[in-house]
């Protein structure tokens, strides 16, 4: 019997955001989104949850409000990086098995959709899990910015092994479009394997970073869930998560 998985959740912030300057410490209902998203972490109840910052600004936030922070290196060069560094520093023994990658900017997730994430690696074949969401609106197909995962799926037709992740229309012909949601779940030798390995042609030229793990052969595995996850880059979508927690009771 496989022995049960020991995850670790950890959320990668930094302050340096072209869009939204000082994104983490954006007050969303009084409180700095990055304490929300925190609080959706621990709300999952799948294990420890720790924020990898960048900066001091982050940190106190995020002790002020009774979470442990990790400092890391400002220049590191990906979430990915940036979790892997923090995972090193306080998890010298390697207790965690799993570590489950969740964006900071990302303050209305459902904690189920953690669960979720994680229950993917439940196959022992997988090395990282994702999810995606189907494309329900037209001009998101053809936007570069919405990410498909291209998707071999199983008998259940609610999961498969990804394939491809491309900013283009694709596949072609009939047939539904999916929306990559950007959280990850990692074994931890997946994720050292992840960060130890030089971008890969692919991924420099769509600039999708989980293209090197595709192309150096890591088993991929998507579930689908019903929807995308708002995620706050610009004001815009700052005043939509506000608006979402002033309708939340």
């Amino acid at each position: 019997m496989a022995q049960p998985l020991n995850p670790i959740v950890l959320i990668p912030a930094r302050m340096a955001s072209t869009r939204l300057p000082d994104k983490p410490l954006a007050l969303i209902n009084g409180t700095p989104m990055i304490v929300h998203v925190m609080n959706i972490a621990k709300a999952a109840g799948i294990g420890e949850v720790a924020v990898a910052c960048d900066g001091a600004e982050i940190e106190r936030a995020v002790t002020a409000a009774g979470g442990r922070a990790i400092l890391t290196h400002p220049d590191l060069p990906s979430g990915s990086d940036r979790i892997h560094a923090a995972l090193q520093s306080l998890d010298k023994f390697a207790a965690h098995d799993v570590v489950i990658n969740v964006q900071g900017d990302m303050p209305t997730l459902d904690p189920a959709v953690i669960r979720h994430v994680l229950s993917l690696l439940e196959d022992p074949a997988v090395d990282i899990a994702t999810l995606a969401a189907p494309i329900r609106q037209e001009r998101e197909k053809t936007d570069p910015a919405v990410v498909k995962p291209i998707i071999a799926f199983d008998k259940s037709g609610n999961k498969g092994r990804a394939l491809y992740f491309t900013r283009a229309t694709a596949p072609s012909g009939e047939g539904p479009l999916y929306h990559h949601i950007g959280l990850y779940a990692y074994r931890r030798p997946a994720l050292e394997k992840f960060v130890s390995l030089p971008p890969s042609p692919l991924e420099q030229r769509e600039k999708l970073e989980q293209l090197r793990a595709i192309e150096n052969g890591m088993h991929i595995a998507i579930g689908i869930v019903d929807t995308v996850p708002l995620g706050v880059d610009t004001p815009e979508t700052l005043e939509l998560a506000r608006n979402h927690y002033k309708e939340t009771p």
